[in-house]
């Protein structure tokens, strides 16, 4: 089903979803990896010219004044998706035989984007994987914050530490999302226009 007002890909809701997500995730990511040198979890650190925040202080500060933007915009798009349908015809129906069909083609290079208001299945998967991360990093995230005031989550998760590890490894991967997204974005430059300007 395409979508209505085919003429437009991306809403301006979206497209301000958009922006405003990017900001909030740069500024939580550089300050996380500021409070992850102070505590890691590997034997590995991020360089300081990476991170954000100056000190393990500053980048709490910046890391929860990101969290409350990421989290309001990132109601308000879910939100928005759902009641205005744009999920259901954007994501919706899921296949894996196309899902196969697709990452076959990715990987010979044959994979079309010709039409931009359409999500190919591996677009589509990729989409609702990152939505998933980002409820992994809200409640992983609030068991760290906040972890007396959320036992029943905090034991959900399986502890404090391990709400640690699910917390960098969501990152992880939303990190993996963005460096694939922004490859793509550079393979098929008119998706950053449409991101602009709506078409």
């Amino acid at each position: 089903m395409n979508a209505p007002h085919s003429e437009t890909v991306h809403p301006l809701w979206l497209r301000c979803c958009h922006w405003v997500n990017a900001i909030a995730l740069a500024g939580m990511l550089f300050s996380g990896w500021r409070i992850y040198n102070a505590s890691p979890l590997f034997d590995f650190s991020f360089p300081a010219s990476l991170t954000l925040g100056g000190w393990l202080g500053g980048a709490l500060q910046w890391h929860f004044a990101m969290m409350w933007v990421w989290g309001i915009n990132g109601a308000v798009y879910l939100l928005l998706g759902v009641v205005s349908g744009r999920f259901r015809y954007k994501f919706l129906p899921l296949s894996l035989r196309a899902l196969f069909n697709d990452v076959v083609q990715a990987l010979r290079g044959r994979l079309t984007h010709n039409n931009l208001s359409q999500y190919n299945m591996v677009q589509k998967i990729a989409y609702l994987g990152v939505i998933l991360l980002g409820v992994g990093q809200l409640l992983s995230g609030l068991v760290l914050w906040k972890s007396v005031q959320f036992p029943l989550l905090r034991t959900l998760l399986g502890g404090y530490e391990a709400a640690r590890y699910i917390h960098f490894f969501c990152m992880s991967a939303i990190v993996l999302f963005i460096v694939v997204h922004l490859v793509m974005v550079l393979l098929v430059p008119r998706t950053l226009l449409a991101m602009f300007r709506g078409r």
